[in-house]
């Protein structure tokens, strides 16, 4: 396995993923907060929030990165193609899977039965609809961008 693109380009895709998603929001694409959601899992200060949920995503995107490795050395192939059809694969599983559970182990976040009472951010729901109409184009080309840098990047 390449052990070294690993954690170079694992860190590179985290960043370009990262900025695409921080970058839609900050222009009004979506209201999803990603460092801001995975932030107040530690701490219930929005203003400190974004630090630490940058560093946890960063974590994060090292580990689906190792995922990645480790598939594309299993089947003994990677590519910008494969790589960004594993990216969709990985955003649909976020939007379908992942986003929707956070209400469930995120102790500041509402969930669709228990309502805002005592949460700090508002359920994401399926395909984190209730982040506005184009969070999932955004976080669709975000995770095939990551995808794309590491199917090109990352020798099997």
């Amino acid at each position: 396995m390449d052990w070294q693109g690993w954690i170079t380009f694992g860190f590179v895709a985290t960043a370009v993923l990262t900025a695409i998603m921080v970058g839609a929001q900050l222009g009004r694409q979506t209201r999803m907060d990603l460092p801001t959601m995975l932030g107040t899992l530690v701490t219930s200060d929005l203003d400190q929030a974004r630090f630490p949920g940058i560093l946890i995503h960063f974590v994060i995107g090292q580990v689906f990165a190792l995922f990645y490795a480790s598939a594309f050395a299993l089947i003994g192939r990677s590519g910008w193609l494969l790589g960004a059809l594993f990216g969709l694969v990985h955003g649909v599983l976020a939007l379908t899977v992942l986003i929707p559970m956070l209400p469930w182990i995120h102790p500041r976040m509402a969930s669709e039965r228990t309502g805002m009472e005592f949460a700090v951010l508002e359920p994401p729901a399926l395909f984190a609809q209730n982040y506005g109409r184009r969070t999932v184009a955004v976080t669709l080309l975000a995770h095939v961008a990551y995808g794309t840098i590491l199917g090109g990047l990352l020798k099997p």
